[in-house]
């Protein structure tokens, strides 16, 4: 059974996630404040976070950081604020998704599944390829560098992965928002473009004359490889 931990501190909304994603069939844990979610991460990695802004002792975009630092666990991000640069502040910060208060519990539930339906979605056997020193195994979903694993969130491996599967190829961000993203969603345009900023963060050691992620301005994306 697949495990949700729920980091909102407040009861009512708290208590209908609870209810719904139970219903879903999933385990539900909670947790009203920033330190105490961490302990509960640390104690029982759950499959997936539902993560408010607002939280007391340590907010969610300081939270989801410490989560980053660990683990690559889906995170979606609940809060009441709106505004544009919350949004980008949360999926630069390695977020998966963004949903606003008021939601609809129903559309929660169908979030979480489908960002968690996305690891199988890019399983491909037992592929493996090398692109110089970069090392991507498709079935297990993990990336090395000079040997040295990379970390990334499970949306900004999709990203690799959509990537890597077409080398050379230019993939548009339409093309990506439609097999990685899944749902539209307000700013999801700028998603595309953050993700594609941490995978160059990510592999800033990769050697230019081994490959690179270039920006074709007005058409898309390339994982161009020699």
């Amino acid at each position: 059974m697949k495990s949700i931990l729920i980091v909102e501190d407040e009861e009512a909304i708290a208590r209908v996630l609870s209810a719904y994603l139970r219903k879903a069939g999933f385990h539900v844990t909670r947790a009203a404040d920033g330190r105490s979610a961490l302990e509960a991460f640390e104690e029982a990695p759950p499959s997936l976070i539902l993560l408010d802004i607002m939280l007391p002792n340590m907010d969610g975009f300081e939270l989801l950081g410490l989560i980053r630092e660990k683990s690559s666990c889906p995170v979606i991000m609940l809060t009441a604020r709106d505004g544009i640069n919350d949004r980008l502040a949360g999926l630069d910060g390695g977020a998966d998704d963004y949903m606003s208060k008021p939601f609809i519990p129903e559309e929660v539930v169908a979030r979480v599944n489908a960002v968690l339906r996305r690891p199988s979605q890019w399983s491909d056997g037992s592929r493996k390829r090398h692109f110089g020193s970069l090392f991507i195994d498709y079935s297990a979903r993990s990336v090395f560098l000079n040997g040295a694993e990379v970390s990334l969130s499970p949306r900004d491996m999709s990203v690799l992965l959509f990537l890597a599967e077409r080398p050379n190829q230019i993939c548009t961000r339409d093309q990506l928002l439609e097999h990685v993203w899944e749902m539209d969603y307000e700013g999801s345009d700028r998603a595309v473009d953050l993700s594609i900023k941490r995978l160059r963060q990510a592999l800033s050691h990769w050697p230019d004359s081994e490959g690179e992620i270039r920006t074709l301005r007005g058409t898309g994306y390339q994982l161009w490889t020699t």
